[in-house]
């Protein structure tokens, strides 16, 4: 986490710093990005620096959980298209609406997928990090479902939440690319990708209705 002296900077200048780390880790790998830019780009001192932040590492953590955080408001302020579409339905919007965030907020979104998907040292760290945000986010809206009456009251909420946060996490992620034959390390990188969304839309569709139905024939 960042040093209570990061907080205490006036707000143009953690704004500054945040928008070029952001801009650096979203263009460089971890290993290749540096400190030595980022202080020269935010126009602070690099001893500065590392009265904000401890290291690389917990500068890249703060970012991750920046931009995970941000998809997670993101997904709070974008209305769906029904006032009341019940917890599945809103599922499957949110899984969409969570793919146009990765469309809309490119730089943030390499953040995140970096994360996941690239050979980063401290990788089970930083998942553990988004993860952590996501869930909580997944409970708020299971414990709606149950008072909706669209999930099972006698299930176990943290549990709902747990599985229902663990299907949408990274191995979906690594699902779809393999599903769209996309090398995974690609999404933590500046470069365009050709995705068939079409492909991706059923998989959605189908990982709701397994939510929703189960794999039980009967």
């Amino acid at each position: 986490m960042p040093n209570k002296t990061f907080f205490n900077l006036p707000e143009n200048k953690r704004k500054k710093l945040t928008e070029v780390a952001i801009a650096e880790f979203a263009t460089y790998d971890y290993t290749n990005a540096s400190i030595s830019r980022i202080v020269a780009e935010a126009k602070i001192a690099k001893g500065s620096f590392y009265q904000y932040f401890q290291d690389k590492k917990d500068l890249y953590l703060h970012l991750v959980e920046l931009a995970s955080q941000e998809r997670i408001n993101f997904l709070r302020s974008t209305n769906p298209p029904e006032p009341q579409t019940g917890f599945f339905r809103y599922l499957r919007w949110l899984l969409g609406t969570s793919a146009q965030f990765d469309l809309t907020h490119p730089t943030l979104s390499r953040i995140v997928n970096g994360a996941a998907y690239s050979d980063l040292p401290f990788r089970d760290e930083a998942v553990k990090r988004t993860q952590e945000i996501s869930l909580e986010y997944v409970k708020e809206l299971v414990n709606q479902g149950i008072a909706q009456g669209d999930i099972n009251s006698e299930i176990s909420p943290d549990l709902a939440a747990f599985v229902v946060s663990t299907l949408l996490g990274n191995e979906l992620g690594k699902f779809i690319l393999q599903k769209v034959d996309i090398d995974p390390q690609k999404l933590a990188k500046s470069e365009p990708l050709d995705i068939d969304m079409q492909v991706i839309e059923k998989i959605f569709d189908d990982l709701v209705r397994i939510l929703e139905m189960g794999i039980s024939s009967k």
